[in-house]
């Protein structure tokens, strides 16, 4: 009996093990996260958010090292593509394109990291603007006009 258990729970773990993180190749990978917006934290502290466009263009925020203010940045047409059977980046002035390994986490972020380096790697996880809009924007402390009305006495 605690052999069966045992053997339960054994592929009950590798069951969600494999299924926290499903390797995706280049084209599954830019359909994944073409048009989202993502927010990321990445190995070093890095952080920001950022949104990849169908024409390899990047538009976002970066915090590097996750001190100090954000910095918008943009990156052109042309910067992330399928190169052959990996997703890469073309960076004008880097000598070599660095290539991405991505994994699927579950299905609303994933981890990319450098192939060949895996301890260099960013998380992301996807952000829907619109619940922002609804969400609770009480302001944390009395605005001037609610402190100025007078009190209803009953």
């Amino acid at each position: 009996m605690l052999l069966r258990v045992a053997v339960v729970l054994c592929a009950c773990v590798l069951g969600v093990v494999s299924a926290v993180a499903e390797d995706l190749g280049p084209e599954q990978a830019r359909a994944f996260v073409v048009g989202k917006l993502f927010a990321y934290t990445c190995f070093d502290g890095t952080a920001g958010v950022g949104r990849i466009f169908a024409d390899g263009s990047v538009v976002g925020t970066i915090r590097p090292g996750g001190h100090g203010e954000a910095h918008f940045a943009v990156l052109p047409a042309g910067t992330l593509k399928v190169d052959g059977s990996a997703m890469c980046a073309h960076l004008s002035g880097l000598p070599l394109e660095p290539c991405f390994r991505v994994q699927k986490m579950d299905y609303r972020s994933f981890r990319g990291s450098i192939s060949g380096f895996g301890f260099a790697y960013c998380d992301f996880y996807q952000r829907n603007p619109r619940t922002q809009l609804t969400g609770n924007t009480r302001p944390t402390r009395p605005t001037p006009i609610a402190t100025l009305r007078p009190a209803i006495e009953e």
